[in-house]
């Protein structure tokens, strides 16, 4: 268990599925990313999946661009800081900061270029290639023209001309080379600020769309051929400019400082703009302002979004309404169109909603939404396949841990949901609600089919169902008693009392039937389910308790308690068995609005939630802090620390103040810079944790609410401020940064060999990629440890080693040797296999096309005898067996 806790990794981001920033179609179409807090998601629309890239920024993810071949990503945050992603290897290649806030990104069509509008200006860059260069971002250009803050970027189809909008009314057009006829040019007509610009296809005719729903049409006087490159002004000038710019350096930044309106003497032969058009979108005045737009070049789609929550699709230039649809009353924050022009992705900030449209068909794709409040409490199906989740907006969602995708959402409750669990059959849930019910619901049929509800109105913090799925228990937060339902007849059968605080959490042995209750009264009373409800212990606790845990066997109990301690107690014999002190674990941050240091704000923080890890060994716990902590329950030791975010957009995320915020008034986040000057000072409302709702800006702060181990013992997933994290063993691992080390030699894997220490062995031989030392490395494994070998081996090699034994099956005399490796790998392995099945489809392909040619050959070729026939068929069938995964039930079936 000590390496496989220290193997999880992070797997997965569920719960959120977009905050803000803008969302892309890959290259094929197929996949959305879209930017969630400080990390991007890949929605895959063809096969249903989702996955989180394994890298966060330092702040909240402002613009995302895309390269046209799809390969690399440029991720920009809210303070400046890049990060160039490969979307294959799903790794960061180069960090960079532009040393200020980026509003958008674009990559050039050919490649070549991208740019970025930073303030008032645009910078263009050479775009990285495929070779390995010192510096991957070289500023090539900037430009300079608009007086405030720009905001959108389009390019040419062939890469010489992009334009860019600005909240100042204007349009500018600018020359990404030195052309002699278009160095800049500066477009008005607006009344408000640019959204949005788009080049027609093959063309320098424009689009220009502003705030207050106007949308201008611009013809150019000029073809993109007509565009003429600037000729020298003599050879001995241009010989000497050039032999003084290769002194320098090879490549130098370049300024263009464009004007509004030029000489007329400089636009004397230079490509001129005309206005045909100008249309309005809100001419009924039933809309309002116009928020995001996306372009398609080849059908001539316009997709406007506004911030009444209604998107139009209109056909240019003659702009005829083709659809006018709602999704929500939230702002649209960003629109996509995928390259064949079929889906439309549309994001909203204000209610973390995705949707992917069909506009053709007039069906939704994709419609997922996440909880647009904190979860507060999660719970895994018994399979381990789903995750049910409950929110402060009411909100009941479940999850498929493989597809990543909300499938159900309940909205039955009026209230906060406080807690969520899963009955023994995997087909129940049950949750409790501040809104004082309790309710069940069914997996079948989707719908609330029990309403628990107390004799008096309550509000309910937890909630908890016997093995047997029975009995419905939940503690009431104000009346401190514990009510107990039948979940067959929905009747109140018990209410029991004596605690003297608040009920903080409830759980039920997993072997007997014996209810274990925390509260504030500093105690925790475990209650006989079967001997009249009667209370068999009483633990005595030294502080007030917060959460409470049975081990999975039932032969211990886990309290946190409100100074930081986590007590462990034997329930039989009612004695503690053990502590551990926790609050040097935590490290808390220190909000921005603290008064004293995070040393000390640290006395009030606690442990908030428990979980047993699948074995029992260990347990995790997680409260107001941005770490997870795993404990070995038996040696009282710290094992490992999860840094669940490393997002300094949210609050309580540093131990020391930032020097730079602190002035001679004091703290810069105390003064409300958007406040009125009587009124600068913000003050918070008392009590809230989750961010000042009376500010104008505010930080949520980071923690972390609920814990859960899959049952599977294969991951674990943690509610937090970021949404639901889930940390797996099954991560593929696509870099081994052990690869390319020196010091393995095919000396070392014969000694390796002779030492009997044949795993070693094998993934030194796979690392070298040499076949014979492969071949001759698994046939001296004995055959009685070959199993013991398998299970050991890692993913990403299992892949290399069946790769060999297919190619091996047709050449190789040690068959039944092969095909028992085959087997002991695939049993161990072949579920998180069947997930990777390209190659496997591409080789059985191939066999049947082998098959069908033998078969076309074999009447002009007759066989000998029967014997070299069924020889022959034999061949056939084996080299349809060792060329793939066995994913299906047939390949399975054929093994065995």
């Amino acid at each position: 268990m000590k390496t496989t806790l220290f193997s999880f990794q992070f797997s997965n981001l569920l719960g959120t599925v977009y905050r803000r920033g803008n969302l892309n179609f890959t290259c094929d179409g197929n996949s959305v990313i879209s930017p969630v807090g400080n990390r991007v998601t890949v929605f895959d629309l063809k096969n249903n999946k989702s996955n989180t890239l394994p890298l966060t920024t330092r702040y909240n993810v402002k613009c995302v661009g895309l390269s046209p071949d799809g390969r690399l990503a440029i991720i920009v945050d809210e303070g400046g800081n890049a990060l160039l992603v490969s979307l294959v290897c799903r790794s960061v290649l180069h960090r960079f900061h532009f040393k200020g806030s980026v509003h958008s990104v674009s990559f050039s069509p050919d490649g070549r270029k991208f740019v970025i509008t930073k303030g008032n200006i645009a910078q263009m860059y050479h775009a990285p290639g495929r070779k390995r260069e010192f510096n991957a971002f070289v500023l090539d250009k900037t430009y300079f023209g608009p007086y405030d803050e720009t905001t959108h970027i389009d390019w040419t189809d062939d890469s010489r001309c992009f334009a860019v909008g600005s909240k100042d009314m204007s349009t500018w057009v600018f020359g990404a080379e030195r052309w002699d006829n278009l160095i800049y040019y500066a477009l008005g007509g607006h009344k408000d600020a640019i959204v949005a610009c788009f080049f027609e296809s093959n063309s320098l005719d424009l689009y220009t769309l502003s705030q207050d729903g106007a949308l201008c049409v611009w013809q150019c006087d000029t073809p993109p051929e007509g565009l003429r490159l600037k000729a020298p002004t003599g050879w001995k000038a241009d010989l000497l400019q050039r032999e003084k710019e290769e002194e320098e350096e090879e490549e130098r930044e370049t300024t263009i400082r464009g004007k509004a309106t030029p000489a007329s003497e400089e636009q004397q032969g230079k490509v001129k703009y005309s206005r045909l058009a100008k249309y309005f979108f809100n001419k009924e005045g039933d809309f309002n302002n116009l928020t995001a737009a996306a372009y398609h070049k080849k059908i001539h789609l316009l997709v406007t979004g506004f911030a009444s929550g209604i998107f139009h699709l209109h056909e240019l230039p003659e702009f005829n309404l083709i659809h006018s649809l709602s999704i929500s009353d939230q702002r649209i924050e960003s629109v996509a169109i995928n390259s064949s022009g079929d889906w439309i992705a549309l994001g909203c900030s204000g209610l973390g909603q995705l949707l992917v449209w069909e506009w053709q068909s007039e069906s939704y794709v994709l419609k997922q939404q996440g909880h647009f409040n904190s979860m507060v409490s999660l719970a895994y199906s018994p399979d381990g396949q789903y995750i049910v989740t409950g929110g402060d907006d009411g909100k009941v969602k479940v999850w498929n841990t493989l597809s990543g995708f909300c499938f159900i959402t309940f909205t039955e409750h009026s209230s906060g949901v406080t807690g969520v669990t899963f009955t023994a059959t995997g087909y129940v849930i049950v949750t409790s609600s501040m809104d004082g019910t309790v309710r069940a619901f069914d997996l079948h049929r989707y719908r609330n089919f029990r309403t628990f509800t107390s004799p008096r109105p309550t509000q309910f913090s937890c909630v908890a169902v016997d093995s047997s799925g029975e009995i419905v228990c939940a503690g009431a937060q104000d009346s401190f008693e514990i009510f107990i339902w039948s979940m067959q007849t929905g009747r109140l059968l018990e209410v029991l009392s004596g605690h003297e605080g608040p009920i903080s959490g409830l759980c039920f042995n997993p072997m007997k039937s014996i209810l274990a209750s925390a509260s504030w009264d500093k105690t925790v009373r475990l209650w006989d389910m079967v001997d009249s409800w009667r209370t068999t212990e009483t633990l005595a606790l030294t502080s007030d308790a917060l959460a409470v845990t049975y081990r999975p066997d039932g032969a211990e109990l886990a309290v946190a308690t409100l100074n930081a301690q986590i007590t462990f107690w034997d329930p039989e014999n009612a004695v503690q068995t053990g502590s551990i002190e926790g609050r040097h674990d935590l490290k808390t941050g220190r909000k921005e609005l603290d008064k004293i240091t995070a040393k000390h704000s640290a006395k009030g923080k606690a442990f908030t939630t428990l979980c047993y890890s699948a074995d029992g060994q260990s347990v995790l716990a997680g409260g107001m802090s941005k770490f997870v902590c795993i404990y070995h329950v038996r040696e009282q030791i710290l094992r490992k620390k999860f840094e669940i975010s490393c997002n300094l957009s949210l609050d309580a995320m540093e131990e020391f103040l930032n020097r730079r915020k602190m002035t001679e008034f004091g703290n810069l986040a105390l003064i409300d810079q958007d406040a009125g000057e009587e009124n600068g000072v913000a003050i918070p409302l008392p009590g809230v944790r989750k961010g000042d709702m009376s500010s104008r800006h505010f930080k949520p702060e980071i923690r972390v609410t609920s814990l859960r181990f899959s049952p599977t013992g294969r991951c674990w997933a943690a509610t937090t401020t970021e949404g639901l994290l889930i940390y797996s063993l099954d991560t593929q691992m696509l870099f081994d940064p052990f690869e390319l080390d020196t010091s393995v030699t095919p000396g070392r894997i014969r000694a390796a060999l002779r030492q009997r220490d044949f795993t070693r062995a094998i993934l030194m031989a796979v690392r070298l990629n040499e076949k014979k030392l492969l071949q001759e490395t698994l046939e001296s494994v004995p055959w009685d440890e070959i199993d013991v070998i398998s299970s050991s081996l890692p993913e990403l090699y299992v892949e290399k080693v069946l790769e060999f034994l297919a190619s091996s099956f047709e050449v190789s005399r040690h068959l039944e040797f092969y095909l028992i490796w085959t087997q002991k790998l695939l049993m161990a392995h072949g579920q998180k296999l069947k997930s990777s099945c390209d190659w496997n489809r591409y080789n059985i392909q191939y066999a049947l096309a082998v098959s069908k040619q033998r078969g076309m050959k074999r009447p002009s070729e007759p066989l000998g005898s029967e014997e070299e026939a069924d020889a022959s068929d034999d061949e056939d069938s084996l080299h349809l067996l060792g060329g793939g995964h066995g994913d299906g039930d047939d390949g399975d079936t054929l093994l065995v």
